[in-house]
């Protein structure tokens, strides 16, 4: 058996389940956790795990899909930067069918004659740019910790390569602040412990969490993807809140160590600072955000293109931002396997792969 099988190993998941049972009643309550990361979401639903939880314990999903968080008037940007004359938009493909405002969305700008070209690293654009000398090309940077050093790479390589065509669109966000943020609400009451993301833990490592349970106390374990991983992190969890003793805990130690990758934090910071960001659902977030440097701003998209994040509207009808702050189950949404489904998504949520929305209807049925 390898490595990876054993971590689906059924009686391994059932005696973690017993585990969580027993932990429960001994806490003699209900306890809700919330996951902040696209790939738990969808490996709790996928594997089954929701719903083998215990009574009592309730899974929360909350602004963990990088597609998702991506707020409307950034994604108006996308657009409005792939109408523009000589400019070719790279992007992942999750943005592709993503809607603003308006409901239209790249693949729409696409159909009626944008150059919109998928990609599957931040480096395939940059070499896009060296196979197009004419073109701009312009590169939506969406996404966590997790992908921000790697688009900070591609930006040195482009300089290196002398490529003056290449730009981004800066709009990586960051998790601690949106998490600070989602406490510092009236309802945070809702929210009683965290399932930390395992992919943004390797590169941060565990210090940026801690405030999570020094100041509000609330237990957060890294977890990997596995179901076995998933249940262990929760079984330290309820240890923790049984015990009274909230702390920053770590059940991904084969991936994450406490001082996550420096090298990968020097690089990003190399090219970006700490900026203000706007997030779907939670509205302004201070330091929550990356922008380019000051000797990047070559690279700025958005300044070249002469392309401002203004004011814009919402989704009608579409409550994705809810869903993110883990106050609505996708259920809950009136669109919801009606006007939005994944064959014809009307928000983000179910676009995405890493979506609550798409998860739910893919696994839970419509």
């Amino acid at each position: 058996m390898d490595i990876s099988s054993s971590f689906h190993d059924p009686a391994l998941c059932r005696a973690l389940l017993d585990r969580l049972s027993e932990e429960l009643d001994a806490l003699g309550r209900g306890v809700r956790f919330m996951e902040v990361c696209g790939t738990h979401t969808v490996s709790i639903f996928r594997s089954g795990l929701r719903s083998l939880l215990p009574a009592g314990l309730e899974h929360l999903s909350g602004p963990g899909c990088p597609v998702c968080v991506t707020h409307d008037s950034e994604v108006a940007a996308f657009i409005r930067a792939a109408e523009k004359p000589n400019v070719i938009v790279s992007t992942f493909g999750d943005l592709l069918r993503v809607p603003g405002p308006d409901g239209r969305s790249l693949k729409h700008a696409m159909a009626e004659g944008a150059r919109v070209q998928v990609v599957y690293s931040p480096l395939d654009a940059v070499k896009l740019a060296a196979d197009h000398p004419g073109d701009t090309v312009v590169f939506p940077a969406v996404g966590f910790e997790t992908t921000a050093p790697v688009i900070a790479g591609a930006l040195m390589s482009a300089r290196s390569m002398g490529l003056s065509n290449f730009c981004i669109i800066p709009c990586n966000k960051l998790v601690p602040p949106a998490m600070r943020a989602l406490l510092e609400k009236d309802d945070a009451r809702r929210i009683d412990a965290f399932l930390l993301p395992g992919h943004v833990a390797v590169v941060l490592g565990l210090a940026p969490f801690e405030f999570l349970a020094k100041e509000f106390g609330r237990p957060s374990v890294v977890g990997g993807f596995e179901p076995a991983d998933i249940l262990s992190a929760l079984c330290l969890m309820l240890d923790m809140l049984r015990r009274g003793r909230p702390e920053v805990g770590n059940t991904y130690v084969r991936a994450v160590s406490p001082e996550g990758s420096p090298q990968a934090r020097r690089v990003m910071d190399t090219v970006f600072r700490v900026a203000d960001a706007r997030w779907r659902g939670l509205g302004d977030i201070p330091k929550s955000g990356l922008a380019l440097r000051d000797e990047w701003r070559d690279f700025n998209a958005l300044e070249r293109l002469g392309i401002e994040l203004g004011e814009t509207g919402h989704i009608p009808g579409c409550r994705c931002g809810d869903i993110l702050r883990g106050a609505l189950s996708p259920d809950q949404c009136p669109l919801f396997g009606k006007a939005c489904t994944p064959q014809n998504p009307t928000g983000p949520c179910m676009v995405s792969t890493e979506g609550s929305c798409a998860a739910w209807y893919r696994y839970r049925g419509a």
